[in-house]
């Protein structure tokens, strides 16, 4: 019917016209001969190779010009760290108290055969911890009035660079703007750059203690140190460096990297007097394949617990998804289930008490978030491990941020094709910062779980 479109011909034709004979033109076609309509079936869905028979230079697969990330980026360790401006390049710590050691309780014995000058030691006699008689005179070791001092301590720790380059030809970008192209392709590559500069930050934070460990004479253990230090390292103490460098304990780090791990913002964690830098850590009996231990709520309250006699207050669990699973697990099986009827009994007139909803919240345990990270890694030799947890007090952990991300870009595009050599663009992410903690003994870890 005239003026109607009802089928492929009848648009052809209304396009591109008929031809002196009344037949659909095929002016598009006389380069191959083909005689018939451009409907020929589009069956080349699943092809690896570009099109064939008489209208194969007609069309081509079509592939947008959205890029769909098939990656998994997220950054959550990065996300959950605070952030704070990088203000000194160091900060002291009160190492010890005046008087009773440097533990998480005050060390008080009844034991009278200590010495009366035993004032401000690590050990404090129950009788002379401050009481004095009447009109004590000062500085009398009878009178239990000695001069005491509480000892401190100085972390040192400096900016770490963390940097990204990447560039494109000033060809690729025109050719991206036509054709099958993706259109401004800088704008791609700063999105896909950017996401890889967040990610690589989190895998820095996450860090396996094992990987400090150089793989080359020319690759410097203090080459490892260019990158935020990892909260592995920051959340650990000398008991688990030694167990991860013990040859009958895994041996998972070598002679030659003990001295890196173990030092941690200048100071040596293994060395007399610096308990105050040991987290609390939960490795069982050691790293050994047939020393992994289930985890199980008693592991986990007792790290809890820990953590709060040491006067800490854990704000978040980050851990890996088989960690997250398998606590799942040990909750959920503790849930009853039957109909849901409410029974409130009355006895002589007497109403009863309302009961209350019973089960647990899978995203938090007593309280505190767990956040899943995929990164996470296991510390241990058995092959069937699951994922660390690391349990934060974000209070007195976090990020000193001394310049924040930023990108930087020079080429061709902004008139300046010699300040980056090429016909082209060059550009990068830079941010600058480092991983600070003021409170050791108020994080912890748990790891060797099965």
């Amino acid at each position: 019917m005239t003026g109607y479109i009802n089928t492929i011909a009848d648009l052809e034709a209304q396009t591109y016209g008929l031809n002196t004979m009344g037949s659909i033109g095929n002016e598009l076609l006389k380069a191959q001969g083909g005689i018939s309509g451009i409907h020929t079936a589009f069956n080349h869905g699943h092809a690896t190779s570009a099109p064939s028979g008489i209208n194969a230079n007609l069309y081509n697969i079509m592939y947008g010009q959205k890029v769909w990330s098939m990656l998994n980026r997220e950054c959550n360790a990065l996300s959950v760290i605070s952030k704070r401006p990088y203000t000194s390049s160091g900060w002291r710590v009160l190492a010890k108290r005046a008087g009773g050691g440097s533990g998480n309780f005050l060390a008080i014995t009844g034991n009278a055969a200590l010495n009366d000058a035993l004032y401000g030691a690590d050990t404090l006699r129950a009788d002379r911890i401050g009481g004095v008689p009447e009109n004590a005179s000062l500085d009398s070791q009878s009178d239990g009035l000695m001069s005491i001092a509480p000892e401190y301590d100085l972390l040192n720790t400096s900016p770490k660079i963390i940097a990204h380059q990447f560039e494109f030809s000033e060809l690729s970008m025109e050719m991206a703007a036509i054709d099958d192209g993706i259109g401004d392709i800088r704008a791609q590559l700063r999105e896909d750059m950017g996401k890889h500069h967040s990610e690589v930050q989190n895998a820095m934070l996450v860090m396996p203690l094992e990987h400090y460990q150089p793989v080359s004479a020319t690759n410097a253990a203090d080459v490892m140190e260019r990158n935020y230090t990892s909260l592995l390292k920051i959340v650990s103490n000398s008991d688990e460096i030694a167990e991860l460098a013990d040859n009958s304990g895994g041996n998972l780090v070598g002679s030659e990297t003990d001295q890196q791990i173990d030092t941690l913002y200048g100071k040596l964690r293994s060395a007399s007097g610096n308990e105050y830098l040991d987290s609390e850590v939960s490795f069982g009996d050691g790293y050994l394949s047939a020393e992994a231990r289930q985890l199980t709520l008693t592991v986990l309250n007792d790290m809890i617990r820990r953590l709060r006699v040491a006067g800490g207050s854990p704000k978040v669990i980050l851990t890996g998804y088989d960690t997250l699973q398998t606590i799942s697990d040990l909750l959920q099986a503790q849930e009853r289930f039957m109909d849901r009827k409410e029974i409130v009994p009355t006895v002589n007139g007497v109403r009863g008490v309302k009961g209350q909803e019973v089960g647990f919240r899978v995203s938090t345990y007593y309280d505190i978030p767990m956040i899943p990270v995929a990164a996470m890694t296991q510390t241990g030799t058995n092959t069937s491990l699951i994922s660390d947890m690391l349990f934060l007090d974000t209070d007195h952990l976090w990020l000193s941020v001394m310049k924040p991300t930023q990108y930087f870009e020079d080429g061709i595009s902004n008139g300046n094709p010699f300040g980056v050599g090429s016909l082209g663009n060059k550009a990068l992410y830079r941010t600058m910062g480092e991983m600070g903690c003021s409170y050791f003994k108020g994080q912890g870890k748990i790891t060797n779980l099965l």
